[in-house]
Parts: structure tokens; C-alpha cells; sequence
């Protein structure tokens, strides 16, 4: 900060050596904003992130997915890239945001019109996860129930992280809302299909993991022969389809 209260950031400046590639901000006089003065959007807050970066603070998932596509649809010059989280959206930047910039992000109105639509996707489950019938038990369900619960929503991508490929899926109702195992298993299947929290997911490789497991798939949602490798990408609409009369799987080691 000067001593005005101004911060010094500016426009990319190029390293000479390296053509094309930006390694610093030369120095111009930015009015930093921090959160919206008042209105429906004054707990959103923007934080720095680094030296090239800025964090957006949202209220919740809906608003963070609403300003992802209002932005997706009416981009800002200095925004590189888009990092949705639960209740956070990662600006990555080409340059300072300007004061007016700022702004836009502050107060922008997200309204369910404007909730990014990324596609619908269809992925066929197993239902016979290892941990199936404890998640019955604690939701209070039948078995059955169990499935028809999962398979009766839409679940919708809300942001990506943990592996390459794994997406968080939000459902429409907490019916299947259940804590993650108390002792995390050291190896979970590569498209096991599991419930966490108000979350639901797909294992897209073989690895440790804590979710209650109530399912398998068949579909990758990792590929790297494909393009884009990740199947699942925020905003997707995913429905899971119940399949029967396959073998069970080995059930994983806990």
C-alpha cells in the first residue's frame, strides 16, 4: 500500500528474457475494493490471493455458480481463469483489477437465470457399495430407499479439487446427508460412487478416501485420451441411473 491508501499494482509487465510470459505488475495507482458498500450484496468480500490473483467471497454455491456464468457470458478483461470453490470464486488475472472492475464483481446480480448450465450427464451405478447399508441406517431409509433417493435428483457440479477429475456434486434435498467415515479407508476403487456431507462423488482413480460408498460405475470421469480429460465440469447436470444383474465387486480395504 502507498501512502495514500492506494495500492501500487498495475498492468502486466513481460519478462524481456522469456517472450510472452508475464512474471510481474509494473507499478500504477489502483483504489482497492474490498467488499460491496451496502445492498443485497454486501457480505460479498474480494481478498487478495497472491500477486496475481483474487479471491471472490459468495454467500453460498447458487451465488458462486451464478457469477461463475454471468462471467462466463460477460468476461472482464483481466480475468484469465475462473476457480470456482463452495463458497469461493478464484479470479486468476492478467493484469490489476481496476477500481471499477472491482466493483462490477462486488455488486453483479446472480439470479437462478443466470445459474451456469454446463450440460447433462447420465452415469449408470451399482448399487452395492460397501457401505450402503450403514448409510441406510444412519438416514433412517430402507435400503431401497437409499437408491431411489440418489437416483431421484439432479445433482449438479459445484466445484472440482481432491484428485484430477473428482467433482462435487450437490444434490436437491439432504435426505442422504451422512457424515464421512470415521476411519477414511487407505484404498477406494476407481469409480466407486460415494456420499459425504451433503456431497456426492465419483472416485476417478484408485486412492484413499473417506466417503461412504454406496455404489460403482463404469464411466470415467477421468480420461486423458479425451478431451477435456475431466468428464465433470462445474455447473453439469448429472443424473445417476441404477443398474442391476452385474457381479459384486471386492469390497474395498478399509
Amino acid at each position: 500500500m502507498t501512502g495514500s491508501g492506494r495500492s501500487a499494482v498495475a498492468r502486466s509487465c513481460p519478462d524481456a528474457s522469456r517472450p510472452g510470459v508475464i512474471t510481474a505488475f509494473e507499478t500504477m495507482t489502483v483504489v482497492p475494493v474490498e467488499r460491496a458498500d451496502q445492498g443485497a450484496y454486501a457480505h460479498r468480500r474480494l481478498l487478495d490471493y497472491g500477486e496475481r490473483a483474487r479471491l471472490l467471497v459468495c454467500a453460498d454455491l447458487d451465488e458462486v455458480l451464478g457469477m461463475l456464468a454471468a462471467l462466463h457470458e460477460q468476461p472482464l478483461d483481466a480475468v484469465d481463469e475462473l476457480v470456482p470453490g463452495a463458497t469461493t470464486l478464484l479470479l486468476k488475472l492478467r493484469r490489476p483489477l481496476t477500481t471499477r472492475e472491482q466493483r462490477e464483481l462486488l455488486t453483479r446480480p446472480v439470479t437462478r437465470s443466470t445459474l451456469v448450465a454446463a450440460g447433462e450427464v447420465r452415469i449408470e451405478v451399482t448399487y452395492d457399495g460397501p457401505d450402503l447399508e450403514d448409510v441406510a441406517r444412519l438416514t433412517g431409509l430402507a435400503v431401497e430407499d437409499v437408491i431411489a433417493a440418489h437416483t431421484g435428483q439432479r445433482w449438479t457440479v459445484g466445484f472440482c479439487g481432491f484428485a484430477p477429475g473428482f467433482a462435487y456434486l450437490r444434490g436437491e434435498h439432504d435426505r442422504l446427508r451422512v457424515a464421512r467415515r470415521a476411519v477414511p479407508r487407505t484404498r477406494v476403487p476407481a469409480g466407486a460412487v460415494g456420499l459425504a456431507d451433503h456431497w456426492s462423488g465419483v472416485y476417478p482413480r484408485r486412492g484413499p478416501g473417506g466417503w461412504q460408498l454406496i455404489g460403482r460405475t463404469d464411466r470415467a470421469t477421468w480420461d486423458l485420451g479425451r478431451e477435456p480429460p475431466a468428464l465433470l465440469h462445474p455447473g453439469t447436470v448429472v443424473r445417476f441411473v441404477p443398474v442391476e444383474g452385474r457381479p459384486t465387486a471386492a469390497e474395498p480395504e478399509r
